[in-house]
């Protein structure tokens, strides 16, 4: 079972947060946060002004500043997002507040359907053979 560990609302960090761990925060954090292959929650009191870097991020507070995750970012209806969000899945509830850009294009090396080629070159030869004109 993995551990979850919160930061409270009176607690106000600034530097580098970094951990092995899901992580819900409820104060301030201003800097960087990194959280390998963990789940990241900014809760409804949660203020952040920080470049993040997490496996899932779910914002229900304020974010001020880019976020890039491995599998999701979500803004909840109650979330606010200043910032530009890279992920191969994003979620912005109805009512969520962002500003900033979304990539979502998917990691070098993942399947990604392609166009089918088609059997002739446009514009190429005439009508099919047994066609009347």
């Amino acid at each position: 079972m993995d551990k979850i560990v919160n930061i409270g609302q009176s607690i106000h960090i600034k530097g580098e947060l970094t951990g092995n761990e899901d992580l819900t925060i409820e104060g301030k954090v201003e800097g960087k946060i990194f959280l390998k292959d963990h789940n990241l929650t900014i809760g409804a009191n949660g203020k952040i002004t920080a470049e993040i870097q997490a496996k899932t991020v779910m914002v229900l507070g304020e974010v001020s500043g880019n976020i890039t995750a491995d599998d999701k970012v979500e803004v909840a209806t109650s979330g606010s997002m200043r910032g530009d969000i890279v992920a191969p899945r994003v979620v912005l509830a109805d009512g969520a507040k962002f500003k900033g850009a979304i990539d979502m294009d998917r990691k070098p090396g993942s399947a990604a359907p392609s166009p089918r080629p088609s059997m002739e070159p446009v514009g190429a030869g005439g009508p099919p053979k047994g066609a009347n004109l």
